[in-house]
């Protein structure tokens, strides 16, 4: 019974520290997420458990030098190129897919742990990891900080060639509903690249932070209002 109970203190201990570097990076609205760190180690915890327990199980004097492991690491290794083909890159350089691409790591973890005979480690694994990805994100985002209840908005603006640019941004960041240049709305923008077109026009890429209720086309009409804006291209990230 002690001896499960330290598997189940080393695996939620993982899920710990995994879920503390997710709200790090997520504040820092990097690409490495809540869900990706959580899997990443949550799973190896469980191959690194497994290795160990292998060895104490399937060691002998005769072959007192052989690793059971050497086969599953090189598992690891080859499951690592198809997550990186899942991996994808966007136009407006979001990357996407890192969470498909932990899970197909963590699943070879699993198969590996069941193949040596570790079904209760396995099995305490895929609830962590069910709950990291579907229910511990929506919890921490309900009692942390309002950073992590925003998203990423991608919006690509075309207008007339004018000194007006300065000002959208104003009224981007004001919500442009008769507040004040001094008081800020929920929208943050973080990236702005202005570059010309080659029909003399500018165009200006934007990456902001908005609020997760609020609608993707109240950002769209809000840009599509303003003068001299020809034409507007909004993406939920």
């Amino acid at each position: 019974m002690s001896f499960n109970v330290e598997i189940i203190v080393k695996l939620m201990t993982a899920l710990f520290f995994g879920m503390l570097i997710g709200i790090d990076r997520q504040l820092k609205h990097k690409p490495l997420g809540l869900k990706t760190s959580t899997v990443i180690c949550v799973a190896s915890c469980l191959v690194t458990i497994v290795s160990i327990q292998s060895f104490q199980l399937y060691a002998s004097p005769v072959y007192n030098a052989m690793d059971p492991m050497r086969l599953a690491a090189q598992i690891i290794s080859g499951v690592g190129f198809l997550g990186a083909g899942v991996i994808l890159r966007r136009n407006n350089d979001v990357i996407s897919g890192l969470t498909s691409a932990a899970m197909i790591w963590a699943a070879s973890g699993l198969g590996i742990a069941v193949g040596a005979g570790f079904y209760y480690e396995a099995f305490i694994t895929v609830i962590l990891l069910i709950l990291a990805v579907n229910f511990l994100p929506t919890l921490i985002k309900s009692i942390g900080p309002p950073t992590l209840r925003e998203r990423d908005v991608s919006v690509k603006i075309v207008m007339e060639p004018n000194y007006k640019m300065t000002e959208l941004i104003q009224i981007i960041e004001t919500k442009g509903h008769g507040l004040t240049k001094t008081e800020k709305s929920d929208i943050t923008i973080r990236n702005i690249k202005i570059k010309d077109t080659e029909n003399g026009k500018q165009q200006i890429d934007l990456r902001l932070s908005a609020p997760e209720k609020q609608y993707t086309t109240e950002i769209y009409y809000l840009i599509k209002k303003i003068d001299d804006v020809i034409t507007v291209d909004v993406e939920h990230l």
